[in-house]
């Protein structure tokens, strides 16, 4: 693009400008945009970067001539961004860039000379409580909050996470203007804002009034609420008992083992003792009738725990 207003001198010295940008040896001199003017005696000819990271850069080459001179001179050469080029943002002062939370231990961060948040204190602060104190005293701090400092505060924590409006608030089942753990600012604030002293809910956060939490000092828990006091019955567990050593019990109590479980079924009995029926008895007790070895004075000894139980049908025909 030619700017018609450039002398023809000046916009016909495009050659002598690349030249003079390969002449720097910075390389990346791309194709050329167009000419622009800077004034009557000089112009601005503007070439595409191809230079690694510098994306929408321009080289510019300013040249020069004289009043009524056929002579181009170059005057400045400068990597400058064009209309699409990646660059910083605009500089902002240190003291418009600082934001809640970026003071830290030793940070030093004074008010503003002119901050309209704070008056002097031998001025009408416009909060009783402060004035009062101020006039017992005769002379009250340096400086105090002033009414527009004290309303921008409350329209900030009115918004805050502890504000009136927070999720929060709309799901507790009372407000902390209730609570006995709210404590109340002092002051024109005291209507409408205090600190929560509950450790396990907005601990040393001034709320609203309004604001609420779950661990609101009126809380009780449904009926039903928490765990059982006894563990849960389990019907599935059975504990077997062995039995002691034979001699520690009578005979007639050998017969069976020791069951104890937790539920009794007549399913689970059935598998674990023994059946009078199904246990081979000693040879012993085949070659003597039922009669001459009542079950009460047997001795203990002479039948192991799984044989003392009475002969079958079969084994009485056998003796008879």
């Amino acid at each position: 693009m030619v700017d018609p207003a450039v002398r023809s001198v000046l916009a016909d010295a495009v050659d002598l400008a690349r030249a003079a940008l390969d002449e720097l040896g910075d390389g990346g001199v791309g194709a050329y945009l167009g000419v622009t003017r800077e004034d009557e005696c000089s112009a601005t000819h503007r070439f595409a970067s191809e230079l690694p990271g510098y994306r929408g850069w321009q080289w510019a080459v300013v040249v020069a001539a004289a009043p009524d001179s056929d002579r181009v001179t170059v005057s400045e050469l400068v990597l400058l961004p064009g209309p699409d080029a990646l660059v910083a943002p605009a500089w902002v002062p240190w003291s418009e860039r600082i934001r809640p939370g970026d003071l830290g231990p030793g940070d030093l961060l004074a008010p503003a000379p002119d901050d309209v948040r704070l008056v002097p204190g031998y001025m009408l602060s416009g909060d009783p409580e402060v004035d009062e104190t101020a006039l017992e005293i005769g002379l009250g701090r340096k400086q105090v909050m002033s009414l527009e400092g004290r309303l921008e505060a409350a329209q900030r924590w009115f918004d805050s996470e502890y504000g009136p409006d927070s999720e929060m608030a709309k799901a507790a089942p009372s407000s902390c203007r209730l609570c006995g753990f709210y404590l109340p600012l002092a002051g024109s604030l005291r209507a409408a804002f205090g600190v929560c002293g509950n450790e396990f809910a907005a601990d040393g956060h001034v709320v609203h009034a309004e604001y609420g939490c779950g661990a609101h000092s009126d809380t009780t828990l449904p009926t039903g609420a928490g765990s059982p006091i006894y563990e849960a019955f389990d019907d599935s567990a059975v504990e077997v008992v062995e039995v002691g050593p034979a001699g520690s019990a009578p005979a007639e109590s050998a017969t069976t083992e020791v069951v104890s479980t937790e539920v009794v079924s007549t399913e689970v009995v059935s598998t674990e003792v023994v059946s009078t029926e199904s246990t081979p008895t000693d040879s012993t007790d085949e070659l003597a009738p039922e009669s001459s070895a009542p079950e009460s004075s047997a001795p203990e000894s002479s039948a192991p725990e799984s044989s003392a139980s009475e002969p079958s049908a079969s084994e009485s025909e056998q003796t008879d």
